[in-house]
């Protein structure tokens, strides 16, 4: 990029950037409890907290009229989960039928590591809809997909 000067370079002195610390990742669902039984009886996260938030400040927050939601936040080790549903949430993906692929821009995913992929695996319930079996990849790291309740993936490796 060209500066007002002519010199290549931004045109102006860097600005100051805080040091980020990931805090959570959210994943809007349209049943909480389903979802928060998916993650914590299912996968294994601890549930931390569940609670409400709502009024002017979270409405403008959020950039929703009135909105109110309900929050759960589970134990994914150095960040949070954060599930969330709103009073105004439409259908899951996958009851609307456009479930969610990975290749499709605006997809998202939770990566969770664990240390022995091949026993995660081998030890989820019958129910729980995987996309393959594990499988190590070309930089060495094993991985497999779950889909939550809603459709949202998971991904689960080790590297």
């Amino acid at each position: 990029m060209t500066g007002f000067d002519g010199s290549f370079g931004p045109p102006f002195p860097p600005l100051h950037v805080p040091e980020f610390t990931a805090h959570h990742v959210g994943i809007t669902v349209s049943d909480l409890d389903r979802s928060v039984s998916f993650y914590r009886d299912k996968l294994g996260l601890d549930l931390l907290t569940r609670f409400e938030v709502g009024g002017d400040g979270f409405a403008t927050g959020v950039g929703l009229p009135e909105a109110h939601a309900e929050f759960a936040h589970l134990d994914a080790g150095e960040t949070r989960l954060e599930l969330v549903t709103y009073d105004s949430t439409s259908q899951a993906a996958s009851e609307i039928g456009s479930e969610s692929r990975i290749d499709t821009v605006g997809t998202t995913h939770v990566g969770l590591t664990v240390e022995d992929v091949e026993s995660c695996y081998a030890g989820l319930p019958d129910d729980v809809e995987t996309l393959s079996e594990p499988q190590t990849t070309e930089s060495g790291t094993t991985i497999f997909f779950v889909r939550d309740p809603e459709g949202n993936l998971v991904e689960v490796l080790s590297t």
